[in-house]
């Protein structure tokens, strides 16, 4: 374990606050979610502020991920969240331009500057990475330009520091109808807790 992930698992109790769009929202409502599962498996107190739809650039402020992201005493902010603005923007016409705008190859951004601002407030960050889903949906020309995305991402946790990238497909299994809600897209409860528990482990080993 990193020094880091044992000093913040120190704390009494762990706080981690959830922003990111509906992936992370799903099931908010019944404490299903994402976060509350690795809240519950790592005995943490959870603060959910994920939203449906969330977006890195040109949202609403309802639905601006950055917006929605107070300070506070967070242990770790548990992050995700890119598809909306590349399904929103790109029409499947200018992706790059758009992928560039959340993060480019440089590693800048809009995204690698919401992490920053993160943890310049004291809190580390996990970044959870996009799972391949049983159904594309609208996101269907994406999927390329989210392996992309994931890839920089994981890159930039390389070289940053308190931050950890955890990619969720490792959890999961696209080809098991379970473990998806109704759309295909979104987990199940059973998704849910199968990638929070994940997200739990991956974090303390």
């Amino acid at each position: 374990m990193a020094v880091f992930w044992a000093g913040a698992l120190s704390a009494e109790p762990l706080r981690i606050l959830a922003v990111g769009d509906s992936l992370l929202a799903w099931h908010q409502w019944t404490g299903r979610d994402i976060p509350s599962q690795m809240g519950d498996a790592l005995g943490a107190e959870v603060e959910n502020v994920a939203v449906s739809g969330g977006r890195y650039v040109n949202a609403s402020e309802r639905r601006n991920m950055r917006a929605r992201y107070r300070a506070g005493a967070w242990d770790v902010v548990l992050m995700n969240g890119g598809a909306n603005d590349l399904m929103a923007l790109c029409g499947c016409s200018n992706c790059d331009a758009v992928l560039d705008l959340l993060i480019s190859s440089n590693l800048t951004g809009a995204v690698p500057d919401f992490v920053n601002a993160v943890r310049s407030d004291g809190a580390a960050v996990i970044w959870m990475g996009y799972y391949a889903s049983y159904r594309s949906g609208g996101f269907a020309g994406c999927r390329p330009y989210l392996v992309e995305y994931d890839a920089r991402m994981a890159r930039l946790a390389t070289k940053t520091a308190d931050m950890q990238f955890i990619d969720s497909e490792d959890a999961i299994d696209a080809s098991d109808r379970s473990l998806f809600a109704l759309d295909g897209i979104h987990p199940s409860a059973k998704g849910a807790r199968r990638i929070g528990t994940f997200l739990a482990r991956a974090a303390t080993q």
